[in-house]
This record gives C-alpha cells, structure tokens and sequence, in this order.
C-alpha cells in the first residue's frame, strides 16, 4: 500500500482500504466492447443459455407477443427462435401457424423435441434466409435484434421485410437514458441505443414504424416493440 495512506489514513481503516483498492481492479459488468463488427455466437451452441431461453420472457414479453398474434391470421414467421418456446406458446391460436428458423442447429434440435414439427424449423442466418418474399403474413423477434453488428441489423431488417407481407413486430431494448450509448456487452454483446437510433434503422426498410413500450426491463434497458408496417 501507498505510505502517504499508510500515514494518513486510521489503522482501523487499513483493511478497507486494501480492499477498496483490489475492488478497483476487478473488470465492470458492463463494458464496451472492443470490436463492434463481430457478434457474440459461441453462446447459441451453450446448453445453460438454452436454459435460459426457456423462461426469458415470462410476465412480460410472452404475454405480450400473445396479445399481438391473437389478433393476426395466416403464416407467421418467428426470427430467431432460439428453443422454439414461443412457437410452443402460441400453438393455442388456431388463426396463426407460426414457423421459425435460428442459426444454432443445437436450439432448433430443442425445438424439435418439444414437439414442434420440422417442417415449421430452419436452421438459417438472420441476414440471408431462404423463404419466398411475402411468405409470411406477419413476422416478429424478440431480444434478438440488438445482438447483430450494425451491418447485419440493415440486412436482417431488408430480409424481413422481403419476407414479411403485412407487418412485423420486433421487441428491443434501448437505453434508460434513451442516449446512443453504443456497442456494450454483459453477458453478451448488443447495441444499447436510442428509440431515434433503431427507428433510422427500421425507417429504411418499411413504410410505417410505430413505437409501443414493453413491460420488459434491466438496470440499463428498457423494452420496447417496434411495429413496422409495410
């Protein structure tokens, strides 16, 4: 420890001191990432982050892509559907028929063993897929978009809307403090930016974007769902 402390500060506080001090060196739980153009993808090929997927959006964005479908009709296009738990969820409406790709072969086998059938799963890269445009009457995604380099949210949003006929729905958080504070990672890295930011994004590639708030939350993020017209 520094003398001029040992000096000056009361014995008593000497541990604290120390302690402050190894405190200081630890890395932050939020950092900025060194190198926005390339994703975090190790973790969709992760059995605990699986896990995860299964009770990501309960009381929250479940129950609100639930509202949302209720009042849809026709195919459905889920984009980036991890373990296939939405479909699963939204089975119930006889008015959708919803299908769904991801690029991890490891959670769209989870899928599959839920009991969804194959014929509704792909595995596909959000930025190229392979559907025909206007395949779909509706398509959504939920806490997926935000993880792609910028690059790759213009083309995921381009594909989207060629295979998209009416309208698609996309849950992301941004910013509390609704500031462009840019490429962060936690446990994954993501865009935490401005509704202005996202909606520069969405506005070249679809006619008519509306934004509702989610009930879903973070110490940094709020959610929110874009609704983006053809």
């Amino acid at each position: 420890m520094n003398k001029a402390v040992r000096l000056f500060c009361p014995p008593i506080l000497l541990p604290f001191c120390s302690k402050l001090k190894s405190s200081l060196k630890k890395p932050l739980k939020i950092i900025a990432s060194l190198n926005p153009e390339f994703q975090d993808l190790k973790l969709y090929w992760n059995n605990d982050f699986a896990e995860v997927l299964e009770n990501w959006g309960k009381n929250n964005t479940w129950n609100e892509i639930q509202m949302i479908m209720s009042a849809c009709d026709g195919k459905i296009l889920d984009i980036a559907c991890g373990t296939g738990k939405t479909i699963q969820i939204l089975d119930k409406f006889n008015n959708i028929e919803v299908h769904g790709f991801d690029i991890s072969d490891l959670l769209i086998q989870k899928a599959i063993e839920k009991g969804i059938p194959k014929y509704k799963l792909r595995i596909l890269d959000a930025t190229k897929t392979e559907y025909r445009e206007d395949e779909f009457n509706y398509s959504y995604s939920i806490g997926s978009l935000e993880h792609f380099t910028e690059d790759g949210i213009d083309l995921f949003l381009s594909e989207c809307s060629r295979y998209t006929k009416r309208c698609a729905y996309h849950m992301i958080p941004v910013s509390r403090s609704n500031k462009d504070e840019g490429w962060l990672k936690t446990k994954q890295s993501f865009f935490n930016n401005s509704d202005k930011w996202w909606l520069d994004h969405f506005n070249n590639f679809f006619k008519q974007v509306v934004i509702i708030p989610s009930k879903w939350e973070d110490s940094i993020s709020i959610g929110r769902w874009f609704v983006c017209y053809k």
